[in-house]
């Protein structure tokens, strides 16, 4: 099974908060973010997909789900793109 870690965000004034996670099937997955049934943290807005990455197994979908959350540095890199 393919799994996906993906990057949206919502921007909101001038603030663009980002939200990650992983899926096997992306498009629903964004779809339910937008339709108010994702996260708690992402209900109640309007999201766009910034970045996604394709993986093989579940288990490195997480692994590098943990990382690009952790990495700030990869998050802002992104943002700015978009910005």
């Amino acid at each position: 099974m393919t799994y996906f870690v993906y990057l949206i965000g919502c921007k909101n004034r001038r603030k663009l908060t980002t939200y990650v996670g992983y899926t096997n099937n992306l498009i629903k997955r964004i779809d339910l973010h937008n339709k108010g049934k994702g996260a708690k943290f992402t209900r109640g807005r309007k999201w766009k997909l910034f970045y996604f990455e394709k993986f093989s197994s579940k288990k490195e979908a997480i692994l590098r789900e943990c990382y690009i959350k952790k990495n700030r540095k990869f998050r802002n890199l992104i943002k700015n793109l978009y910005l």
